[in-house]
């Protein structure tokens, strides 16, 4: 791999370099499915994790270069997007530079070593602050000690660089807050990226960082991985901890975010796994998910699937542009020898209930403010803790009762079904700033995220993948939902999905 400097004609202020590709624009030895530069040469900012690892384990490449690729990235492409609230550039080169003397001994310690990536500003993280996107938590800390999403990827050796935004509390699918403003899509600087995991998800697309966090407790990774061109998936329930507890209960999953499968596969194999502090974690899951992200015949990764195909999930309003989209990418299962049905699982509207359930823990996680505190939230955010407020006890049971129905519905549907494929949102990207599109103005956010939180409700694996573009060029997402605890079954769908029809070269 030759390794060349990508600033010609620029000031040199600090180390940055370029990887050589071949004339179809891959680097040596690339999976065909890993974004590539556009103009034949990209930096190692560039780079996949899994292509990182790679250069890393010869010697082509040094964890040093990689960190300062994605600082110089951040530095340059951060002030417009907005992607992160706290970048911390010393101690990301600290940890790359012993990251380096690790690999040159030899002796990497876990599965990534020496990858850059960001935290969602949702996450604890030891000696940073975690503030939510509001400007009622505490900048004082003190901050002593890391999530379980955290932990982990600091034992597999991961160098963090910083904390990407969210909305406050992370309480809606795009994401603004009065703390840090208005995050932006890399593809369209003028759109939102989704939320709440926004700031993650443009600073994945964007190549500042291949790996992120997510949270997803109603579509906040699958809407802005849909929105900005990247892979995401919330997993099921549980597989990943969670701590502190969210206050929206367990409709809040921990997710990876990554520009390929095979990088979400692998974050989601590190992150997955029993955390005292998370008393409903799930056992260690043994060993399996980041192969699931790594096969290399797409055939035989989806032979025998009895896939579900339902284009609007019993009636949601799909625009056009993604309606056509979809049932392309459907149609690469059938090429692929899946059984592929049109069939719908005939889920109820569950809009209402899931507002009880969401509502109701705003309500409980501003519980400990002051009427001043209050006024200097969002204004959205004030007004569905008021509703949240006037739930009763009954309310709140009848809700979980529908949800229970709803999971149980889902079962009997995957007893015939090992896979339902939806549009991941029914529309690409909208106005930043935004709760909702313009046609549906004055509207909550779930009237456009119909697609996404049943599946909150039911706790079940649901991923989004890129497969193509709007009329626009925004990028439209197909999503990939599993039974409970068939995290490696979606994974596999969707490195089949991305070996037939690559992402190669699609770079906002």
């Amino acid at each position: 791999m030759t390794i060349r400097s990508d600033r010609a004609g620029t000031e040199d202020t600090g180390t940055t370099t370029g990887v050589a590709v071949d004339t179809a624009g891959n680097a040596p030895g690339a999976d065909p499915a890993v974004p590539q530069a556009r103009s034949g040469e990209c930096t190692p900012a560039d780079l996949s994790a899994e292509q990182l690892l790679r250069a890393y384990s010869t010697g082509e490449l040094s964890p040093v270069e990689a960190v300062d690729s994605v600082l110089e990235r951040i530095e340059r492409d951060n002030p417009a997007l907005n992607a992160f609230c706290l970048v911390r550039p010393e101690e990301a080169r600290e940890a790359a530079q012993a990251s380096a003397e690790r690999w040159r001994r030899g002796e990497p310690v876990g599965k990534l070593d020496g990858v850059p990536a960001s935290i969602k500003d949702i996450h604890l993280t030891k000696g940073w602050p975690t503030l939510k996107g509001s400007v009622t938590s505490s900048q004082e800390g003190p901050w002593e000690e890391d999530s379980p999403v955290t932990a982990r990827m600091r034992e597999h050796g991961v160098v963090l660089v910083g904390k990407t935004t969210t909305p406050e509390l992370a309480w809606k699918g795009v994401t603004d807050n009065p703390l840090t403003g208005i995050t932006r899509n890399p593809w369209d600087l003028s759109t939102t990226p989704g939320g709440s995991s926004g700031g993650s998800a443009a600073a994945v697309a964007a190549g500042m960082g291949p790996l992120s966090t997510g949270t997803d407790g109603g579509g906040s990774i699958r809407i802005p991985a849909s929105f900005t061109g990247v892979c995401g998936i919330k997993p099921t329930w549980g597989l990943v901890p969670h701590y502190p507890a969210s206050p929206f209960g367990s409709l809040a999953h921990t997710g990876p975010m990554a520009r390929t499968v095979g990088d979400m596969a692998l974050m989601l194999d590190v992150i997955s796994g029993f955390d005292s502090r998370d008393w409903m974690a799930m056992p260690t899951p043994g060993p399996g998910l980041a192969e699931a992200g790594r096969g290399e015949d797409p055939r035989e990764l989806v032979r025998g699937m009895r896939i579900a195909y339902s284009p609007t999930l019993g009636g949601l309003d799909v625009a056009p542009e993604v309606a056509r989209a979809v049932a392309d990418a459907v149609r690469v299962f059938e090429e692929l020898g899946a059984r592929v049905e049109e069939a719908d699982p005939g889920l109820p509207d569950s809009m209402e209930e899931f507002h009880v359930l969401w509502y109701s823990g705003a309500a409980k996680a501003t519980e400990k403010l002051t009427d001043r505190e209050r006024d200097l939230q969002d204004p959205g955010l004030r007004e569905i803790v008021e509703e949240g407020l006037s739930y009763s006890a009954h309310d709140y049971l009848t809700a979980m009762a529908l949800r229970m129905a709803m999971g149980a519905r889902m079962g009997r549907f995957h007893e015939t079904y090992d896979l339902l494929l939806t549009p991941t949102m029914p529309m690409v990207a909208f106005e930043a700033g935004l709760e909702s599109p313009p046609e549906l103005s004055g509207r909550r956010w779930t009237s456009w995220a119909g697609f996404s939180y049943p599946f909150n409700m039911t706790q079940q694996p649901a991923a989004s993948v890129p497969c193509g573009f709007g009329d626009s060029g925004l990028p439209i997402g197909l999503q990939l939902v599993g039974p409970r605890h068939s995290d490696a079954r979606v994974l596999r769908a969707c490195r089949a999905f991305e070996l037939a029809r690559p992402w190669s070269g699609h770079r906002p």
